[in-house]
């Protein structure tokens, strides 16, 4: 699976979108391997973050004046949120950039894979309440979609969701890792 996901990625040309009023953004889609099966890492966002509180959202974060690029954004997010070291890390290329609305960001998703064997988390509290570890063929397999209910200026809507268990995956996060699926899924 992993190498499909790889060759998938490699052939993909993503589209930029404008870098209006937003601030920027990067996540990593990140692979790991867990008992011989592929799985993407998601995360809880902490009660302590600004941002997104207690929503499931795609290792990375905002850009830093350190940052050079915003791969190097997502890198050093993952590392401090989830404590998976760069070097750990191989990227396969990156997905169209989204936007989350309701808090401004131009976000630019990378995929990449931990390396095998290397499967030690430390996650910082303070962004991260809990790691969720998604076999990728359940993401692939129609049980996974479902839907989430919001309330937006007092209306009831219902949004696409994938599901994992309790977990609901919905809204940037969600639109990030549809286009990664159709991308995987359109590559034999």
């Amino acid at each position: 699976m992993r190498e499909r996901v790889r060759l998938a990625v490699a052939g993909y040309t993503p589209q930029e979108m404008p870098l209006d009023a937003q601030r920027e953004a990067a996540v990593l889609l990140l692979l790991h391997e867990l008992d011989g099966v592929e799985h993407l890492l998601f995360q809880v966002r902490s009660s302590t973050v600004r941002h997104h509180t207690g929503q499931i959202s795609l290792p990375g974060g905002a850009r830093s004046a350190g940052d050079e690029t915003l791969l190097d954004t997502a890198l050093r997010e993952v590392e401090e949120e989830i404590g998976v070291p760069r070097d750990h890390i191989e990227i396969f290329g990156r997905m169209n950039d989204s936007y989350a609305r309701s808090s401004n960001f131009r976000i630019r998703p990378y995929v990449g894979a931990i390396e095998r064997g290397a499967r030690r988390f430390a996650l910082d509290p303070r962004e991260v309440a809990q790691l969720i570890e998604v076999p990728l063929a359940h993401l692939l397999s129609t049980d996974s979609h479902g839907w989430h209910a919001s309330e937006d200026d007092g209306n009831l809507e219902a949004a696409p969701a994938y599901v994992f268990g309790e977990h609901v995956i919905w809204g940037a996060t969600w639109r990030i890792l549809r286009q990664f699926i159709e991308v995987v899924e359109a590559h034999p």
